[in-house]
């Protein structure tokens, strides 16, 4: 719950099924993922998105400083849920 891992990932267009897999693998399992694509909210594509959900996890896509702000209300309500943040 309190571990700062790396993602390689640069901007949102480098988000992908494959930089998605990390928070697949985190143990105990995600119940909610927050993505914060930057500056603005940017559309991810619908399959990946589908795909998380297939694998229990709901994602949430937000700006950078909202993709904050909700990560720590769902931390402070003890949800399991992990960020990948891209600074804006």
């Amino acid at each position: 719950p309190r571990t700062i891992l790396q993602w390689n990932v640069g901007s949102y267009r480098d988000i992908s099924q494959e930089s998605l897999s990390l928070f697949r693998l985190l143990e105990p399992q995600i119940e909610i993922l927050v993505l914060g694509t930057g500056d603005r909210v940017e559309r991810l594509h619908p399959i990946m998105l589908k795909q998380m959900r297939e694998c229990g996890i709901a994602v949430e896509v937000q700006d950078t400083p909202n993709a904050c702000a909700t990560f720590n209300f769902l931390t402070s309500e003890k949800r399991m849920v992990a960020a990948g943040l891209i600074p804006p």
